[in-house]
């Protein structure tokens, strides 16, 4: 049973407290989707991400772009990215995002899972570059996904099915209270793509203004 269905054509909280999140479901048609994703794959300058795990650089299957206003810095999982400047794609996305939840952003970290094999582990988008209790507007191109949540004190898990062309935006408190993943899974054998769109509060690096 869908637990999270929209209510009246309007993104009801998944969360039963303690945060936001809001499900839209597919934001646009599938022939629309299925062409961002071509184009996404094509145009985005796409890099194995790298992660600190106890003190030894791990190199990861999955791929990751980073994309902004400004050349900002941003750090996880103890590595720092410089983000790059927008591509046309990405800021036609972002004004779907925009106009959709109501907010704005000024960045966007993008990933490549090539199939159910790669995910997510437990965790939390509260780096101290994000705006604190800023909205994430997390687009999702390819194969459907289980994206889940659980709640850091109680445990309590719940998950959403990520359409082809779906939105799903975080905001308030969520990453105060709630961890998030992207299970690993042998039954999807197709890439999928996600944008998350953010609002970096940090200055940018000390390179020239915009490139």
């Amino acid at each position: 049973m869908d637990l999270f269905e929209q209510i009246e054509g309007r993104p009801r909280n998944l969360l039963p407290h303690n945060g936001t999140v809001e499900y839209y479901g597919p934001v646009m048609s599938c022939r629309e989707a299925d062409h961002y994703y071509d184009t996404l794959m094509q145009d985005i300058i796409w890099r194995h991400d790298e992660a600190v795990i106890f003190g030894k650089k791990i190199i990861t299957k999955r791929k990751v772009a980073w994309y902004a206003d400004h050349p900002f810095s941003y750090t996880y999982s103890k590595t720092t990215k410089t983000a790059l400047p927008w591509v046309n794609i990405l800021q036609k996305l972002k004004g779907i995002v925009e106009q959709e939840s109501g907010e704005t952003y000024n960045s966007c970290l993008l990933n490549l899972y090539h199939d159910g094999s790669e995910g997510m582990a437990w965790h939390s988008d509260a780096e101290k570059d994000l705006k604190r209790n800023g909205a994430i507007g997390s687009l999702s191109f390819g194969a459907e996904r289980k994206f889940a949540f659980k709640h850091k004190k109680t445990k309590k898990t719940i998950f959403q099915i990520l359409e082809n062309g779906s939105l799903l935006v975080m905001k308030g408190s969520t990453q105060t209270y709630w961890l998030h993943r992207l299970p690993p899974t042998k039954i999807v054998l197709t890439p999928r793509i996600n944008l998350t769109f953010r609002t970096i509060s940090a200055n940018p690096i000390n390179t020239p203004d915009r490139w």
